[in-house]
């Protein structure tokens, strides 16, 4: 029996598949663009990534993290950000093509706190959450070593805890969730409203250089986003009890432009004794994570 493990990364706008041995090595990945479309399309799109990875060759079990919601139990997938999916029955899909192998759903979120536990910044903390501030802020929750989805597998969306109660509305039917404050391109709409001059295309990696190079809107940009991730991780915390907090995406790649404020906003706000020890650290694995994770699913249980 091989030690090999598929897994799979499902989102909004990729999906990649790769073969993770038991050391958490990740080899023969491939990633291509989500199709914007029908729910068959876009399982088309999933189905020939498996196809390219696997090359006729056998692995232990699959391992899947995808965007959420998610319901572990029934093994559906219904992201937000690909709208055709609702209650898409995405383990059975992956079972049927592999017949006999063990496979196992889990949030994206999840899976990335689960993969940088594994093998990267969250190594040797028992009680962490990890977050994805990327397009939107995804988030998961690892305690004592093991994923912690709670009842249906979305235990950790940190991206929807409520930092400015009278904000924007966000895509999961709320108002001033995190995500609307710390998403990429929420960052550049504010900055844009705030007076910020750049072309069109411009996104938040155009935000982050202007903003080292000491412009002022940029700048503020940053400072306002930080801290509403460091909100949402005091609050996480002071519930969960952690002990770490394992920031990663597109958007925490400004470095010290969003992690100097997420830890202001920690001084400020997890005041109680037991959050003493509460660390931010920046995600080591970058894209590999989610993959990482979602081997974890099968190779450490």
């Amino acid at each position: 029996m091989t030690d090999v493990v598929l897994a799979l990364d499902v989102g909004g706008t990729k999906i990649a598949a790769g073969l993770v041995d038991r050391d958490g090595v990740v080899s023969r990945a491939v990633r291509v663009a989500t199709p914007v479309g029908e729910a068959e399309e876009t399982w088309a799109a999933v189905a020939s990534a498996v196809d390219e990875v696997l090359r006729g060759d056998t692995v232990a079990g699959v391992g899947i993290a995808c965007a959420g919601p998610v319901d572990v139990v029934a093994g559906t997938a219904s992201p937000i950000n690909v709208p055709s999916w609702q209650r898409f029955p995405l383990r059975d899909r992956v079972a049927d093509k592999l017949p006999g192998v063990r496979v196992e759903l889990a949030g994206d979120g999840v899976c990335m706190a689960l993969g940088e536990h594994w093998r990267g910044a969250g190594q040797g903390s028992r009680f962490m959450v990890g977050l994805v501030v990327s397009t939107g802020v995804g988030g998961g929750l690892v305690f004592d070593g093991q994923p912690f989805g709670g009842r249906t597998g979305n235990a950790g969306h940190i991206g929807h805890v409520v930092v400015e109660p009278d904000g924007i509305a966000c895509p999961c039917g709320g108002r001033g969730c995190v995500e609307t404050v710390a998403g990429g391109p929420r960052l550049v709409e504010w900055a844009r409203r705030q007076g910020w001059q750049a072309p069109k295309h411009a996104d938040a990696a155009h935000l982050a250089a202007a903003a080292q190079h000491g412009e002022e809107v940029p700048l503020a940009a940053f400072e306002r986003a930080g801290y509403a991730v460091g909100l949402a991780i005091a609050a996480t915390a002071a519930v969960c009890d952690l002990d770490l907090a394992v920031v990663g995406g597109g958007v925490a790649q400004a470095g010290d432009l969003l992690f100097d404020p997420i830890r202001r906003s920690l001084a400020a706000h997890a005041g109680l004794s037991y959050l003493d020890g509460l660390r931010v650290e920046q995600a080591q694995l970058g894209g590999e994570a989610g993959l990482v994770g979602a081997a974890a699913l099968v190779a450490n249980r």
